[in-house]
């Protein structure tokens, strides 16, 4: 088993910034894709945005542009910078990994909340 723990939440203004990271701990060796999900309140679950383990990142089209996500392989770590923030950006914020050859998100972190104040 594999263990995910976000970081960085808060509350922002709209037009802020924030990072959020997310260490890998445990059975990490089978992990290949790392991502981020967020839930709102009464929405279900979306995901953000993913990265491989060679580090070709994909983004939900509501956050292109805006957000950025990294990886540090040695570091076991995966990050998420967020710019331009919008109210409806708030969300809890989880971590996600997959496992190669998994079509599903195989571990998923706490979830960190992330509010954005209009």
């Amino acid at each position: 088993q594999a263990q995910l723990v976000e970081s960085g939440g808060g509350l922002v203004q709209a037009g802020g910034s924030l990072l959020l990271s997310c260490a890998a701990s445990g059975s990490i060796f089978s992990i290949v894709t790392m991502g981020w999900y967020r839930q709102a309140p009464g929405k279900q679950r979306e995901w953000v945005a993913s990265i491989t383990s060679a580090g070709s990142p994909n983004y939900a089209d509501s956050t292109k542009g805006r957000f950025t996500i990294s990886r540090d392989n040695a570091k076991n770590t995966v990050h998420l910078q967020m710019s331009s923030l919008k109210p409806e950006d708030t969300a809890v914020y989880y971590c996600s990994a997959r496992k190669m050859g998994s079509v599903r998100v195989n571990f998923w972190g706490q979830g960190t909340q992330v509010t954005v104040s209009s």
